[in-house]
């Protein structure tokens, strides 16, 4: 074995590939075939998306938990510790099962009679996760695609059934500058003749068209199935199956009913191979947890913390917050990194945030308070400059007032930051 420890695996996957982001199936899938490995009898569940993944997957992971299910689940990125990445039946991986899943990769991708591959960081860890689930004995694996869909390291896997839980912009650079284009990179995770779900209103018509080319079964919000908020709860239908009065899933937001949606959806397609209970349902939307996904930790200065980064997501945090009422101000400790769309992220925050403190992600992609300040002041926001995250953060932090909430968002980064903090 390479090395003993996570830390030095992962130190040393940095610097593994020449390109830190290098869309394609060819190098992992044949290193994958190396392993000879089979997730099979397990069924796979792949989950893409523009926001929305983590929550969908957890939601999954809880209520086939709750039905009493073996789950692997495999989510990028994390934000304390990798392992948080792989669980394995609702325990994180733990160190020595993941250097030897890192070391068995290792040993395939440099094959001497077939050559050396080269792995991304992104890749090695979807294999070591992979082969993980091929020898844990589990009844279900749900994988959440890293970047896009088509070309990411976790479509090597044929899913049984896909779910896309949103589209919108998001890593133009690599997906492309159109909803219909970007539609197409992420459903390149149906398959021919399986079921597939979108949750949203308008599916882009790329993806309808996608679904139709591969014959892909596309199952549609308000035509196949149906939800309904009822006072302290919610109802869902499709066809003859019918929940009348189900509770509302314990992650914040209106936009989490959307993701329960979508996801009782895909627990009816696989019914008839993985059957779940009224009452696995209940449970699992009573008890699932995401960190990170508009976190809220009490005290009298409140703190949420939330990973959005992108426009939709800094609209579900602003449609959330409005249901969060609180007696003080709203001060938000702000991080973003350099390839999103800052005037379109702070947005939909404005009028809902007092003051702003900036800090740079510790990320080699991480922007400048000083470029992300006159955005903000042009749109008439109180801005605060600091040379890090944690140094706003604790500015922030002295400022603060009972009775007041401090916001951090913008980044995985940002909130893993502030959260290593408490």
């Amino acid at each position: 074995m390479r090395f003993a420890k996570p830390d030095d695996w992962l130190s040393w996957l940095e610097g593994l590939h020449p390109q830190a982001i290098d869309l394609g199936l060819e190098r992992v899938a044949e290193v994958w075939r190396r392993m000879g490995l089979q997730l099979q009898p397990a069924r796979v569940i792949s989950v893409a998306g523009t926001n929305g993944k983590g929550s969908s997957l957890a939601l999954l992971e809880s209520i086939y938990r709750a039905a009493g299910y073996r789950v692997g689940a495999y989510s990028s990125p994390h934000l304390l510790i990798y392992n948080e990445r792989i669980r394995l039946d609702g325990r994180l991986v733990e160190d020595a099962e993941l250097c030897a899943a890192f070391a068995r990769v290792d040993q395939a991708r440099l094959d001497q009679a077939r050559g050396e591959i080269s792995l991304t960081y992104f890749e090695f860890g979807t294999l070591a996760a992979l082969a993980l689930f091929a020898e844990a004995g589990l009844d279900l694996i749900i994988l959440e695609v890293g970047l896009g869909g088509r070309l990411d390291a976790v479509n090597i896997i044929d899913a049984d059934v896909a779910l896309i839980s949103s589209i919108d912009f998001d890593h133009q650079d690599w997906l492309g500058t159109d909803l219909d284009q970007i539609a197409r990179e992420k459903g390149g995770i149906m398959r021919p003749g399986r079921p597939a779900v979108f949750n949203g209103d308008c599916p882009p018509a790329g993806l309808l068209q996608l679904a139709a080319e591969l014959g892909a079964r596309l199952h549609l919000r308000q035509r196949d199935y149906r939800q309904q908020r009822l006072q302290g709860g919610w109802s869902w239908q499709a066809g003859s199956a019918v929940y009348p009065h189900l509770p509302l899933p314990a992650l914040r937001g209106p936009h989490q009913l959307h993701n329960a949606g979508a996801v009782l959806m895909l627990v009816e397609l696989l019914q008839s191979q993985l059957p779940v209970a009224e009452a696995a349902i209940v449970e699992g939307l009573q008890r699932v947890f995401v960190a990170g996904r508009i976190q809220l930790i009490p005290g009298a200065v409140e703190l949420v913390l939330d990973v959005a980064h992108n426009p939709e997501g800094a609209r579900a945090l602003a449609a959330a917050l409005l249901q969060m009422p609180q007696q003080g101000r709203n001060l938000a400790v702000f991080g973003l990194l350099q390839d999103k769309d800052a005037e379109q992220v702070v947005a939909p925050l404005l009028a809902l945030v007092d003051s702003w403190y900036l800090g740079r992600p510790a990320s080699p992609r991480g922007r400048e308070p000083a470029s992300l300040a006159p955005i903000l002041q042009r749109l008439g926001a109180e801005v605060f400059c600091h040379d890090s995250l944690v140094q706003a953060y604790h500015q922030c932090r002295a400022q603060a007032q009972p009775g007041d909430r401090i916001l951090v968002f913008g980044s995985f980064y940002t909130v893993s930051e502030v959260m290593s903090l408490l």
